[in-house]
């Protein structure tokens, strides 16, 4: 038998740092995607003991000022295609307005840190983000195309062959009859 789960990611792992967090008794807020704010500084024994037990569930401190910049993009990026926000405004401009930064710095680093543009990654995310819609949703590829600020179904199509390799009607298909063979199966 195949359980198929449907899960958030970035719910799993906030439940996660909370209950490592809540373990040492520290005063703290989540900011939104991968921040936390101490009320108190942490002595350094706990600070390893905490960054040894994040690191057991894949979570990393990040504490270099250009890794904690490629956090934030990524994490300004992520929210706005998971909240399906996209901005009517070019991304350069909203990244630069969100981030309070120049875009050029934020596009340096980023390769620099990742070996990929902002641009491939918004790319990438924004596929995988339409992949989700079409396995959890029953909407249209016009409607994840205007979801996801697309110009038009074909150019969702394009992009989506780049990336994976079939049309989304293609893996809507391959998706339907790997159900059907696994339902079989069992």
């Amino acid at each position: 038998m195949i359980l198929y789960l449907k899960y958030n990611f970035d719910k799993t792992c906030r439940v996660i740092l909370q209950e490592q967090l809540d373990r040492f008794g520290f005063k703290y807020t989540i900011v939104g995607t991968g921040a936390v704010n101490f009320e108190d500084n942490i002595p350094m024994e706990q600070y390893v003991l905490l960054q040894k037990q994040l690191n057991h569930y894949g979570i990393e401190i990040v504490d270099n000022q250009k890794a904690i910049l490629v956090q934030k993009i990524k994490a300004a990026i992520l929210s706005m295609l998971e909240e399906g926000n996209m901005p009517l405004i070019k991304i350069s401009s909203f990244l630069s307005e969100k981030l309070n930064e120049n875009y050029r710095t934020l596009s340096n680093v980023f390769t620099e840190v990742c070996h990929i543009s902002i641009e491939s990654f918004i790319i990438i995310q924004k596929i995988e983000r339409v992949k989700q819609l079409l396995i959890t949703e029953n909407l249209s590829l016009t409607e994840i195309s205007f979801r996801m600020n697309y110009s038009s179904v074909a150019h969702l199509s394009n992009q989506f062959k780049k990336i994976t390799g079939f049309t989304p009607t293609v893996f809507q298909k391959v998706l339907h009859n790997k159900r059907i063979q696994t339902i079989n199966i069992n």
